[in-house]
């Protein structure tokens, strides 16, 4: 059974090279979005790479630091790495520090749904400190009450219940500072929906709202969007998000899934490059 399955591995394998002879998805490449999958448990990684313009997967390996993403800029080469604009990112330092070392010229785009997640990390942080405060001081029904907010504190408003609406106004009466990282964290949301020049003007009085909050989680926040804001203005200024790649990562999820897992991450990059990377030959009783 091991050596069968081993040898479906290379058949896909053998496919998607020898398409790839025939048809180079890395030529054109433009504008790219980069990210990292979890492919297996145990911190099993792969790195991708997604054609924002087609929609592609162009490349993926195991792994998911600057030495892996590394391989894809040498088999780009020195031309195609010039012609590339724009890269989408998570603001991972090992994707930032191989674009700025392989093709300087691109703008690194932050997508504002990654810096949205920061914000509730910091919100649940936040949470978990007072709860753990209620905990120690014996306020048992404050500290079980607190364990179970979190669902209302990280939805959007406008999918609140009843119940959880009624659980979030509690929150503002009886619990200023998370309240207020509640604030924090909807503010930010709602200035990163907005046009460019409005939302970055939005983002600089949020920034110093949130130096001064009192709350360490949101003080580390703000020095981290400081960070990125050049990644962040140009995800807003030229549209550019992870969406694409996330859909690219969420059909090759699907794809492991319906194999029962992969016991050779090259078989899962072979076969997700010929679902999702125009590697795909004509299959038998399809219409040409």
């Amino acid at each position: 059974m091991r050596i069968a399955w081993l040898s479906v591995g290379r058949i896909l394998e053998r496919v998607a090279a020898e398409k790839r002879e025939r048809f180079d998805p890395l030529d054109h490449l433009v504008r790219i979005g980069i990210d990292e999958i979890a492919h297996r448990k145990g911190q099993r990684y792969l790195t991708v790479v997604v054609d924002h313009d087609s929609g592609l997967l162009v490349w993926a390996a195991p792994g998911r630091d600057k030495k892996t993403l590394d391989r894809f800029f040498e088999l780009l080469g020195p031309e195609r790495s010039k012609r590339i604009e724009l890269v989408a990112a998570d603001g991972a330092a090992w994707i930032e520090e191989a674009v700025r070392a392989r093709c300087p010229q691109a703008a690194i785009c932050l997508d504002p749904f990654h810096v949205v997640q920061w914000a509730t990390a910091a919100l649940d942080e936040v949470r978990r400190q007072v709860w753990n405060q209620a905990r120690r001081a014996g306020q048992t029904a404050e500290a079980r009450s607190l364990k179970g907010a979190r669902f209302c504190l990280w939805k959007n408003p406008d999918d609140l219940t009843a119940r959880q609406q009624a659980r979030l106004a509690e929150i503002a009466r009886t619990n200023e500072p998370l309240y207020r990282a509640y604030l924090l964290k909807e503010q930010l949301r709602q200035a990163l929906k907005l046009p460019a020049a409005e939302a970055l003007a939005l983002l600089e009085q949020w920034l110093a709202w949130a130096r001064r909050s009192r709350l360490p989680a949101f003080v580390k926040l703000a020095q981290q969007i400081a960070a990125h804001l050049g990644g962040i203005a140009a995800a807003l200024t030229f549209g550019l998000s992870n969406a694409r790649t996330e859909s690219v990562n969420t059909r090759i999820r699907l794809i492991a899934r319906r194999a029962f897992g992969f016991h050779s991450p090259e078989a899962l990059i072979a076969l997700s490059l010929l679902a999702l990377g125009g590697l795909c030959p004509p299959l038998p009783g399809r219409n040409a």
